[in-house]
């Protein structure tokens, strides 16, 4: 489907925008009916409150200290966006006819309409947000106190109709989920700049949030991934559907032909570190399953649920962009193949606070030695994950919280099965802990590996406006690339490869040149091979959100230049108009230099 328009984009970010205030103050009237800030909780509330009432209290802790420390607000917008995606996405489902009932049969929010008096619900949209939950049980966790809370009828019909209110084609292009999630942190993002605090945290997030466009992405993964593939197979259909893949006059791919990576297809491993809502995945979804249907003669279904559990990974320092990246995935899917029980994501949140709770982890573990150990190692790696996110790399710390020897992929199923005992114990506090170690061990997991290629939009923030976490940890692990926190991505990105694989990235252009950048370039021309470079200049992106950013695009692979190096570019940035540099990266001449 096309990406979409202006016009209904701009209905979109409104929707969003007014959404969120609607959300948000339903949210605040049901914490306050549950008596969530209170010492304690109202005399006539019942057991089922009671518990709904511990759980929130806990959720308010780790998000930030509890209600005593920042009020309810974290958990307000946290409970806020659960609730509003929730019914956002059953209607993404139910516009590309996918939305099903738990016995297996197609639905339309009309016959979700005339169900809901049957089935405990209040109404069209509170049944479809329930089977959109059953659907989809990695994104919505049944346990989340979160989901669990009830809103208001004002509040529920007010976020009703301003969904009601969108047309049915914003739900069917490419790009809406894209913007989704931009447009749910506009208001944030300009009370934070506006604010003039240092950037770190929560605020991390909604600063650097943009929505990467569709021709960056697909220039990047097209002369990466789809050049790997058409050195490989050149006669083979795909190549051609490669709009933006560029050749040198000899018919070699103009980023080279990766001799690092695997022989297959299967083997080709795709990380995504600042993944927001999933467009490098969604594409090099599309990439590798049709690949895959070529190379191993999979039918298209069976060739989804493959890369899904083979091919794909992501991370991200919010969990809310998770949420959204694996519904982009599973969308993806179902659109190829028709609708199935699909494998899991490989994708997790890598900024999760974990700040006052090792008590609790470390009871759940009871007298289990091992598991004590691992979760307090956990712990201690992932202490100051909200500042950091996917910087963390579990296999280069200082000593002594080295963790080379645990296995990690090991750990989450012991934590998923002590999750499982708090539950059926009743306990919501250890629950929601109990989750959260969970979700720690899986991107700890994540964090360890190496990869074939990592594609993404690494986010900016320069050194002047980051708070001292960032600043500390830049100094202390990337010295000569601590200017800008762009950079320090672009070196953990180097990390995240796997010897003689790639990354393929979005980055600001700056650092190409700027003397305080010196010692990062002659490092990485010595060290790394430069595969393609684009410069795209100021004007790059279509969004406000954007303007005054000068980027680039960058193919590097981890592994020293040949004798010759062959640096070959694209200079795209004569142009002003996001579409037109789109035209002149697939048709301006390649430039190439020998150094």
């Amino acid at each position: 489907m096309p990406p979409l328009p202006t016009d209904r984009r701009g209905l979109l970010e409104k929707a969003v925008g007014e959404a969120r205030e609607a959300a948000e103050a339903a949210a605040r009237a049901a914490l306050a009916t549950l008596a969530v800030e209170r010492g304690e909780p109202f005399p006539a509330m019942t057991d089922a409150q009671r518990r709904l009432r511990n759980a929130l209290r806990a959720r308010a802790r780790q998000l930030g200290g509890g209600v005593q420390t920042h009020g309810v607000e974290p958990l307000a917008e946290e409970i806020a966006y659960e609730q509003w995606h929730r019914m956002l996405f059953a209607r993404f489902l139910a516009e590309n006819s996918l939305l099903r009932h738990p016995g297996g049969v197609p639905v339309t929010l009309q016959e979700c309409a005339e169900l809901a008096p049957g089935e405990d619900a209040e109404d069209a949209w509170t049944l479809a947000a329930r089977y959109a939950g059953a659907m989809l049980p990695g994104i919505f966790r049944a346990g989340d106190p979160s989901a669990q809370v009830r809103f208001a009828p004002e509040g529920r019909l007010k976020l009703e109709r301003i969904l009601a209110n969108l047309p049915p084609a914003v739900f069917t292009a490419d790009d809406a989920l894209g913007w989704v999630y931009q447009f749910w942190q506009t208001k944030k993002k300009k009370e934070v700049n506006a604010s003039g605090r240092k950037i770190g945290g929560a605020d991390l997030a909604p600063v650097t949030q943009l929505f990467t466009e569709d021709y960056m992405v697909r220039f990047l993964l097209e002369n990466s991934l789809g050049a790997w593939w058409a050195a490989r197979h050149p006669d083979s259909p795909l190549v051609k559907q490669f709009a933006y893949l560029r050749f040198r006059e000899d018919g070699t791919p103009a980023a080279g032909t990766f001799p690092g990576w695997p022989q297959r297809a299967a083997e080709v491993t795709v990380m995504d570190p600042c993944c927001g809502s999933g467009h490098f995945l969604v594409v090099a979804f599309d990439m590798l399953r049709s690949m895959r249907m070529e190379e191993e003669g999979l039918a298209e279904a069976e060739a989804g649920d493959a890369v899904l559990r083979d091919n794909l990974f992501g991370l991200e320092i919010d969990p809310r962009c998770i949420q959204i990246a694996a519904f982009a995935l599973a969308l993806a899917a179902w659109k190829a193949g028709g609708y199935r029980e699909i494998p899991v994501p490989n994708l997790a949140c890598s900024g999760i606070p974990v700040h006052g709770q090792l008590s609790e982890w470390t009871k759940m573990a009871g007298d289990d030695v091992n598991v004590k150990i691992a979760v307090e190692r956990l712990y201690s790696l992932f202490r100051n994950a909200p500042d950091l996110g996917s910087l963390i790399d579990p296999l280069d710390v200082p000593a002594p919280e080295r963790m080379f020897t645990v296995d990690y992929g090991k750990v989450e199923p012991l934590l998923t099965l002590m999750l499982e005992k708090e539950r059926a114990s009743a306990d919501p506090v250890s629950a929601v802990f109990g989750a959260a170690a969970q979700s720690v061990a899986r991107a700890a997991s994540l964090l360890a590996r190496r990869y074939t290629l990592i594609a993404t939009n690494v986010p900016y923030v320069a050194r002047s406006k980051q708070d001292e976490a960032l600043k500390q940890f830049s100094d202390a692990f990337h010295p000569d690339a601590k200017r800008d926190l762009a950079t320090v991505l672009v070196d953990r990105c180097r990390s995240f490869t796997a010897p003689g694989g790639t990354y393929a990235i979005v980055t600001p252009q700056n650092w190409l040149f700027l003397d305080r950048y010196e010692h990062l370039r002659i490092r990485m021309l010595r060290e790394q091979s430069w595969d393609l470079v684009a410069r795209l200049g100021e004007g790059g992106f279509q969004s406000d959100a954007a303007a005054g950013a000068f980027t680039a695009l960058l193919i590097l692979s981890n592994c020293p230049p040949g004798p010759v190096k062959n640096f070959t570019g694209i200079d795209a940035s004569t142009r002003r108009v996001a579409q037109e540099k789109s035209v002149l990266l697939r048709d301006l001449p390649l430039r190439s230099i020998n150094l």
